[in-house]
């Protein structure tokens, strides 16, 4: 037999969940129960200026209100720094990182001059300032503990992939929203050369999830649909790590009167706050547009 489906919900705990994240919980919860799966609670909790402890009981007592079960323990992101710092030394040993010192208001000046190239994030994309410079002088650098973060070379991370693969493209299988399964192709250069250990952090987004879900054992990835161009960042870092791949379902995104994306930063109505109001996790459904009890 098959090993169980595994599914998860993985918010970072600088907020309160607002509806968007609802959705996003419920829709994985719904599809682990469809499966007969088992549905984990990761807190991606690495950003440790921002994330506070309050957050985390708040998505507790958020999710156990609508219903939302999880298994034990839940995975904390910020007390596995030295598993995500292994898979970025692994990288580094396969020469696929290097350290960038600029700051941001060098990388804002060199890219002011150039054409507007952006990421899939709508960030300007990296000019690659720092990627070449003589050893002699990264060492001086690191003599002076000035700040850096590492990059991905992307260009050799692609010749990697190549000899690995055949290609320098990533495939994935997307559930769409009907459940069907679909063949997406993608091209990691999109991202350029993407910080994958941040200079006040030791890892990054790209690599803690990537690694977390290889490790819990997640077999389908379930997210709103503004990480879909992620994806081909992170089965380039799966390839590269020799981790599994996943299937994904990247589910529409709530929006607002503006027609943005909920975000907790616009201070969109927070779960908490509609659980105070006296709604019910019945409305909350019908709120995200799901019937029923999935």
């Amino acid at each position: 037999m098959s090993p169980r489906p595994v599914l998860r919900f993985a918010p970072s705990p600088n907020g309160e969940l607002h509806l968007g994240h609802a959705l996003s919980a419920l829709v994985g919860f719904d599809m682990a129960r469809r499966f007969g799966g088992r549905f984990l609670l990761r807190i991606e909790d690495i950003d440790i200026t921002r994330c506070r402890e309050e957050y985390v009981t708040q998505i507790y007592e958020d999710l156990a209100w609508l219903g939302i079960t999880w298994e034990e323990p839940v995975l904390r992101q910020s007390l596995h720094f030295t598993t995500y710092s292994a898979a970025s030394d692994t990288l580094l040993k396969l020469g696929l990182l290097y350290p960038c010192f600029a700051t941001r208001s060098e990388i804002a000046e060199a890219t002011e001059t150039r054409p507007a190239v952006t990421d899939p994030d709508g960030s300007p994309l990296y000019p690659r300032l720092h990627k070449n410079l003589p050893s002699e002088e990264i060492a001086a650098r690191l003599t002076r503990n000035e700040p850096f973060a590492l990059r991905l070379d992307m260009e050799r991370a692609l010749d990697a992939l190549e000899r690995m693969t055949g290609k320098r493209r990533v495939t994935f299988t997307e559930l769409n929203e009907t459940g069907r399964p679909e063949t997406v192709e993608m091209d990691p250069d999109d991202w350029g050369d993407a910080i994958l250990v941040r200079k006040d952090v030791p890892t990054s987004y790209h690599v803690a999830v990537t690694v977390d879900d290889a490790r819990q054992g997640v077999s389908h990835v379930t997210r709103g649909r503004d990480l879909f161009a992620a994806t081909s960042l992170h089965r380039l870092l799966q390839i590269l790590l020799g981790l599994p791949e996943p299937i994904y379902h990247h589910h529409r995104l709530l929006t607002g009167a503006d027609g943005l994306k909920l975000s907790k930063s616009a201070g969109d109505t927070s779960l908490t706050a509609l659980r105070r109001q006296g709604i019910s996790p019945q409305e909350i459904r019908r709120l995200v547009g799901l019937s029923g009890n999935a």
